[in-house]
């Protein structure tokens, strides 16, 4: 078995909260603010010399994925380094093209979104069939989990008892109210086909205004629930929305399509050892998991990377 290096800040629990808060806080005042933790996720210093380099997006499911990925491929002795919480996919899929990231967790749905916004998937086999039509020759999708994480559209408590919105509403129950309301979410919310666009073409919904936060992560979090924003950009496997009483409501147009969890890779600086065990990683992780582990996380303040080993020792993979 090959030597294993992991480059990667040191983050303790403690500090991870501590991080998130500072970060949400910050935003909210209208100040900026960094982690002095974190090295610079696109620093160019684990490509060399065989390592498998593991991206995640810039929000705690991502980085938690990306652990479960690391650490699995680390237990077949693969020489594993992570760029964690780089930003949007319209940054990570260039990083993962030209071979500075190896391996990223993806999204069917999303990603095909961002390669081909017109495409309207069936099921998740067609997802990933309409993907690998527009795919980068030098990248590889592996399987799809039946682990599905939506983006969605949730209103705050109070915004719900003012209008009447409960779990059996709809987004088209917004239609007559959504000029007085500000809705939030990643900056790229606003210009994606199927978010802030997606919303107007099929629901006819035109907001007071946007506010840019974070990709459904603690800023939009705290945003919603101290009701700067009435309406955000959710995503159903987050745990705060049963905590702060938060009311998603229904997608019967399906806007926000499949959404599988699914590693993509570049090709060629993954071995077969990594595919087989990515996979494996896959077969084994469901939407109720998904949800479990994000609690862990987000709820309880654990470091993910050490909720990503005790997963992985569960189900025999570490």
């Amino acid at each position: 078995m090959t030597n294993v290096t992991f480059a990667r800040s040191t983050r303790t629990s403690a500090t991870y909260a501590v991080s998130l808060l500072v970060v949400a806080v910050a935003v909210l005042t209208g100040c900026g603010s960094s982690d002095a933790n974190s090295a610079d996720p696109l620093q160019d210093d684990a490509t060399a010399g065989g390592t498998v380099v593991v991206g995640s997006n810039n929000f705690p499911e991502s980085i938690l994925l990306a652990d479960i990925y690391g650490e699995a491929l680390k237990s077949k002795g693969i020489n594993v380094s992570y760029k964690l919480n780089i930003g949007s996919r319209e940054t990570t899929y260039g990083l993962i093209k030209n071979g500075t990231i190896t391996v990223m967790p993806e999204y069917n749905g999303a990603l095909l979104s961002y390669l081909n916004p017109d495409a309207v998937p069936t099921s998740t086999e067609d997802a990933t069939k309409l993907i690998n039509a527009d795919l980068d020759s030098k990248l590889a999708l592996l399987e799809a989990s039946k682990a599905e994480d939506k983006n969605a559209i949730g209103v705050n408590e109070q915004t719900a008892k003012q209008y009447g919105l409960t779990s059996a509403s709809t987004i088209a129950d917004l239609s007559n109210v959504a000029s007085d309301l500000v809705i939030g979410g990643a900056p790229e919310f606003q210009t994606r086909p199927q978010r802030l666009p997606g919303l107007k073409s099929e629901y006819g919904l035109e907001f007071k205004s946007f506010k840019a936060l974070d990709a459904g992560g603690p800023l939009t979090v705290a945003a919603l629930k101290g009701n700067n924003i009435q309406v955000g950009d959710i995503f159903t496997t987050d745990p705060t929305i049963k905590a702060n009483k938060f009311v998603i409501l229904k997608d019967p147009k399906n806007l926000f399509s499949f959404q599988n969890v699914i590693p993509l890779t570049y090709k060629s600086d993954l071995p077969a050892e990594g595919v087989s065990v990515l996979n494996e990683i896959s077969a084994k992780l469901d939407t109720d998991v998904l949800i479990d582990l994000n609690s862990q996380v987000q709820t309880d303040s654990m470091d993910p990377l050490d909720v990503a080993k005790a997963w992985l020792s569960s189900v025999g993979l570490s």
